[in-house]
């Protein structure tokens, strides 16, 4: 196990421990601390083993690139880029993974959702027509980032809040908002080629986030696909997925737990307009997510979800980019960015520059729509 901080992999390690007492050995020698870490963990590993890369998504590219050299198979969670340079590197380490015949799989548990799986199946087999809308709503409570105690370097304050800061976990545009987009790509089977939006933050507690974004895509054919994230209190929440075609609509989620998708022969979404709702409550998609991938090392089959992974993140990114700059923005212009928060992560320490300080308020600045530069 790896970490930067002691206390949270002992905190993990404990957790472990509790719920699977005789599947864990992590004797004191297999535990690392620092921020080269990873490899002292990865090089503990065989060729054909699992590295699972759970950090924060500012170091995914450097983490997966070392596991692919050493030619290990990889679970990666989700998110997996920062910023376009940070993708770009994914991407390259991902074909040389497919190139070695690593197994790597993603955390876009949702691709491994048989209820998902069914709906989509049918939406691509006309159940609805030809798709021309999607709509994909993340929106639920705030999120807070506390005072920065005094003294606490700033980089490491910055990393222990990880989620608060853009930097560090892509902004919950990306980290939490990805899966919808992934899910809506995956529906139209097809990826964006523009976008443009808005955002931006009512309440100052976010830590550099903006707390709130809308964002049209637009695919090859004219498609759009809608996308709403809101992070506030004392708001309409909802966490799900929907399509609409010229001969119906379709629920693709309605929960995190339990998708339960229907099909409706209009866009009014009523019992009387059903057509079809899946009958059972969904598999366990964390699980199968896994199984897929172990069934894949054992019997040496293709399995390698990376590509795709860096695809979704770049349209998401280019979402971010459009609602944080206010500019109307292309994938090419969004693949091709220069625009980079850490010059430098593979030797980024507790007491390099941080990538952004807190105002005289103790407030850290958002980015602000016409002002803001990620293209």
């Amino acid at each position: 196990m790896a970490d930067i901080f002691s206390d949270r992999l002992q905190n993990s390690l404990k957790r472990l421990k509790q719920r699977y007492a005789d599947k864990v050995d992590v004797s004191a020698e297999r535990q690392f601390i620092g921020f080269d870490a990873y490899r002292k963990a990865i090089d503990c590993l065989r060729p054909g083993d699992v590295v699972m890369l759970t950090t924060h998504a500012a170091f995914r590219p450097v983490h997966f690139e070392y596991a692919v050299q050493k030619g290990v198979n990889v679970f990666m969670e989700k998110s997996f880029a920062v910023d376009a340079p940070a993708n770009r590197r994914l991407l390259a380490a991902a074909e040389l993974s497919e190139k070695k015949g690593l197994k790597v799989a993603v955390g876009f548990m949702w691709r491994h959702s048989v209820a998902r799986q069914e709906v989509i199946e049918r939406i691509h087999d006309g159940a609805i027509g030809e798709l021309h809308t999607l709509r994909i709503y993340r929106v639920h409570g705030p999120v807070y980032c506390p005072k920065r105690p005094e003294g606490m370097r700033q980089v490491e304050f910055q990393l222990r809040h990880g989620a608060r800061f853009n930097w560090v976990s892509s902004g919950f545009f990306i980290d939490w908002h990805c899966h919808n987009i992934d899910v809506a790509c995956w529906t139209k089977g097809d990826w964006p080629v523009n976008a443009q939006g808005m955002s931006g933050r009512c309440y100052p507690q976010a830590g550099n986030l903006s707390d709130h974004y809308a964002v049209e895509f637009t695919f090859p054919d004219g498609t759009k696909l809608f996308a709403y994230s809101r992070h506030m209190v004392n708001c309409w929440q909802t966490y799900s997925d929907y399509a609409h075609g010229t001969k119906g609509s379709a629920v693709i989620m309605t929960s995190l737990a339990d998708p339960k998708p229907r099909i409706y022969k209009g866009q009014k979404m009523s019992d009387d307009q059903l057509v079809w709702r899946y009958p059972k409550k969904d598999r366990n998609p964390y699980r199968e997510e896994w199984q897929v991938l172990l069934n894949a090392i054992r019997q040496d089959k293709p399995h390698n979800e990376a590509r795709r992974a860096a695809k979704a993140n770049l349209v998401a990114l280019m979402g971010r980019m459009a609602a944080h700059t206010g500019k109307f923005v292309t994938i090419e212009q969004a693949e091709k960015s220069n625009f980079q928060y850490v010059q430098d992560i593979d030797h980024l320490t507790f007491d390099s520059p941080a990538p952004i300080v807190e105002g005289p308020d103790g407030i850290y600045p958002a980015p602000v729509p016409g002002r803001s530069r990620e293209i």
